[in-house]
């Protein structure tokens, strides 16, 4: 009565408070409302609102609104599970299920072949741990597949979901890391520093993909998140979960001594076989188009599948359109001049790119020594593939995704989704693309070259080409349709690739671990990395050579001390990097000699040297 008193007493001019008061007396009972959406929704201005608060008619009061980063996905908040497990699955999580009643700190391995329904048992022991009035925390190894991911665990939970990964806003952020603080998020999922999530009370943590080297971090701080989840298990006495289809050697080497409990799901959840792999010898094949990248049979068969509209996954784990320019007049090839790297051409930008300190620079139409036009890109990368593919299959509809195309906020859920709706038939990308998405319709997975990780310098190489291969494998033929997958390589006798091909685990590991033995390599020893970095190259290496006279002096006899010696990539950023690695079974004086260097290397800073320790290096190059 008071408001339609207020209205017949208005002046006739002013419309937008005549407005305003019509509005309150037929919309009364949804009010209070935002500020916001009261001015969006009768198109006036916030002057209007001031106006009322002052005559009385409204009480203005702040209220906190937290930012959604999850307000694109849907959700129909489905609490109870609405997939059927198979025995396997059930045995899994009847083991998992004894722990978190229990209040075990203890460490389970959930190894299962691609598509073997780890997602469903991860989902229905979070509901467990949730029943125990306990919170679940669970990590995935890229921001690419939190989308797919979050979504899973979404219409499970709810909005008892919070997510926390670098793509996120620094508000989104804040506004999450509030919310799990505050005991408003019950299940948290994230990438790797979601680890250090403020959750209490945790019932279970869950670590999908647990091989992957981006749980590693290797700048500084320097941690491994497997590493701060089992701290966080013995301190909040819940079990952890490392799940994999081709678990680390360390992990699987763990639960062959019985410190992890290994649990083996063998079967694909839908009783499909798992998709026929064929290896392609480049070194014999016919190649399609004049790049030498696409083989004929590869060409053929993405053909057929789009035919028949179905969709294909292809594999290159290198962006760019060429790996560097070549003068073929003198030799010359353009460097980073930063960076001990050739620059790398994107087409896109018309830029030539370091990928190691983002130095660009304009494309050359010149050689910069010697002045001569007959200069060259070599190499491939995933822009060329592209652009070789829209000339051999016009008619093919193509996304892809690297870390170029996936710059922007929301750009992976984008490319996910619209591939998901068969906007497009072929998803090219580098290896964000090669674990735990699912996609019914996709039948045909390629590999335009399996040798990219397999010439690295490094003691893992075979192990990452074996992962790699096997995940992208697992992304064919998860649904009705039966899958293939086209594996390039001009390696195809190599034990990774080979074993690859059948996707078995287990003779991988009984191979790799023999030459990690002779190498004495992990998991056979630790290994403890220390880098020398420097402007000037003459006092990196002479730091490197005063700390490893120290080791040599203070360590007995059987530890292995390898270097100083340059980085592969000598020179980043301006700074000259020399390396040591010390490799050992049992060394007690070594943490207090780290420390020491540590210390050290307070002063050493003073003289331009920076020192880094980094405990069971991913990476020694």
């Amino acid at each position: 009565k008071e408001y339609q008193t207020l209205l017949q007493n208005i002046r006739s001019t002013a419309k937008k408070q005549q407005l305003l008061l019509t509005n309150i007396i037929e919309d009364y009972d949804n009010y209070p409302k935002l500020g916001p959406d009261i001015e969006n929704e009768l198109n006036i201005s916030s002057s209007v609102l001031r106006t009322a608060t002052e005559k009385g008619w409204f009480a203005k009061k702040e209220q906190e609104i937290y930012r959604d980063p999850l307000k694109d996905f849907s959700s129909n908040n489905v609490e109870k599970a609405s997939v059927e497990l198979n025995s396997e699955q059930l045995h899994a999580l009847n083991s998992i299920g004894t722990s978190i009643k229990e209040k075990e700190a203890k460490t389970f391995l959930l190894e299962g072949i691609t598509g073997s329904g780890k997602t469903e048992v991860y989902l229905h022991a979070i509901s467990i741990a949730l029943k125990q009035k306990r919170n679940a925390l669970m990590l995935v190894p890229e921001i690419s597949l939190t989308p797919q991911m979050v979504k899973q665990v979404k219409e499970r939970f709810g909005n008892n979901v919070a997510v926390l990964h670098s793509g996120l806003s620094e508000g989104e952020k804040y506004d999450e890391w509030r919310r799990i603080r505050r005991g408003e998020a019950q299940v948290v999922v994230g990438a790797r520093s979601a680890i250090f999530a403020p959750l209490q009370n945790i019932g279970l943590i869950v670590i999908d993909e647990e091989h992957e080297s981006s749980y590693k971090q290797n700048d500084t701080p320097r941690y491994h998140a497997r590493d701060v989840a089992l701290l966080r298990s013995k301190f909040h006495h819940c079990p952890v979960v490392l799940g994999s289809a081709t678990p680390s050697l360390a992990s699987r080497a763990r639960a062959q001594k019985g410190r992890y409990e290994l649990l083996l799901l063998t079967k694909r959840a839908n009783q499909k076989s798992l998709p026929k792999v064929d290896l392609i010898d480049l070194k014999t094949v016919e190649f399609a188009g004049g790049q030498f990248d696409l083989s004929v049979p590869l060409v053929d068969a993405i053909k057929e599948k789009i035919a028949k509209k179905e969709q294909v996954i292809l594999l290159l784990n290198r962006r760019g359109f060429a790996s560097f320019m070549l003068c073929r007049n003198c030799g010359f090839v353009l460097k980073c001049p930063n960076c001990d790297i050739s620059l790398t051409l994107h087409k896109d930008t018309q830029q030539m790119q370091c990928h190691y300190c983002g130095h660009k620079e304009a494309i050359p139409r010149k050689c910069p020594s010697c002045q001569s036009e007959k200069i060259r890109f070599l190499g491939t990368g995933t822009q060329k593939v592209q652009e070789e593919l829209e000339t051999l299959i016009p008619e093919a509809r193509i996304l892809r995704m690297d870390v170029d195309t996936t710059r922007r906020k929301g750009s992976y859920k984008k490319i996910l989704d619209s591939f998901g709706e068969h906007k497009a038939d072929i998803l090219l990308g580098t290896q964000m693309i090669a674990k735990g998405l699912d996609f019914p319709n996709v039948t045909l997975v390629g590999v335009i070259n399996a040798d990219t990780a397999l010439s690295l310098p490094d003691f893992n190489s075979s192990e990452k080409t074996f992962d790699l291969l096997t995940q992208v494998s697992g992304r064919a033929g998860r649904a009705d349709k039966t899958g293939r997958v086209m594996i390039q390589t001009y390696n195809p006798e190599n034990y990774a690739i080979k074993l690859a091909q059948n996707q078995d685990y287990e003779a991988f590991y009984q191979k790799e671990m023999q030459v990690r033995f002779q190498g004495n390599y992990p998991p056979f020893f630790y290994t403890t990395l220390i880098t020398i970095t420097s402007k000037k190259e003459q006092s990196a290496a002479k730091e490197a050579f005063v700390i490893k006279r120290m080791l040599m002096r203070e360590l007995h006899a059987l530890t292995i001390i390898l270097g100083p010696t340059p980085s592969s990539i000598a020179r980043i950023k301006n700074q000259y990097y020399y390396q040591i690695l010390v490799k050992y079974k049992y060394e007690p004086k070594l943490h207090n000699l780290l420390h020491q260097i540590q210390d050290d290397a307070q002063l050493a800073q003073k003289r331009g040297l920076n020192i880094y320790i980094d405990n069971e290096p991913e990476r020694i190059m």
